[in-house]
């Protein structure tokens, strides 16, 4: 058994980027958190019926998963890139140092969402091992709509690492569709056929039906 964090930016990252990784996980046994590093509440954009119903949503993907414990550090979204490095990265260390995970999942450092990018520069001070001995592992995940959409960037995403969802792609869409908000129809791209159609794609790339690709950061035995 092993205890396994997903780091994602705002809620439903988690699931698009690593949603067959958590189905996977937790058939093996693991034990997963979730660190969500934004929260509506945090902002004043969001209408009190707006932020009761991603808290629910919030709960029943929770529930979905069995993730072992739910995480926010309730900063505002999309404006993780007015607030001071040094906020983000204590509050990050605080909660990885109390977790102790040997295994981090986290967006890739070069999206097109300024949050995603604040967060992966943050995880950039996890991956001293002499602060973190208990992290063994780190791997980017890729996010449908943000991973795929800079145009400025010459860092393309290229997985070196490949898992099988097979049989854990229904469920994955299952559980991405309590995020009613944030999925629409085809050619949207977070629509369940993208969704798929990536899924599809990965497994081609890597002799699997239906797959999620990653990119190695660090990997220590």
């Amino acid at each position: 058994m092993n205890k396994v964090c997903i780091i994602g930016p705002h809620a439903d990252d988690e699931t698009l980027g690593c949603g067959g990784a958590i189905l996977r996980h937790k058939k093996n046994g693991d034990k997963v958190y979730w660190i969500c590093v934004t929260s509506m509440k945090a902002s004043k954009f969001w209408s009190e019926k707006q932020i009761k119903k991603r808290d629910i949503e919030i709960d029943k993907v929770t529930k979905a998963y069995g993730i072992e414990k739910f995480i926010s550090l309730d900063l505002p979204p999309a404006e993780l890139d007015t607030i001071p490095m040094s906020k983000i990265i204590n509050s990050l260390s605080k909660v990885v140092n109390k977790i102790k995970p040997k295994v981090l999942y986290i967006p890739y450092y070069d999206d097109a969402h300024d949050d995603h990018l604040a967060v992966a520069s943050a995880i950039n001070a996890l991956g001293k091992w002499f602060r973190y001995p208990f992290i063994k592992k780190i791997v980017c995940y890729e996010t449908i709509s943000e991973t795929d959409f800079s145009i400025i960037s010459e860092n393309s995403f290229k997985p070196n690492l490949f898992i099988d969802i097979t049989n854990y792609l229904k469920k994955k869409i299952e559980i991405m569709k309590i995020y009613k908000s944030e999925i629409s129809k085809h050619p949207f791209p977070r629509s369940i056929e993208a969704i798929k159609s990536l899924a599809l794609l990965r497994g081609s790339q890597s002799g699997y039906k239906y797959a999620e690709a990653y990119k190695i950061l660090i990997e220590r035995k």
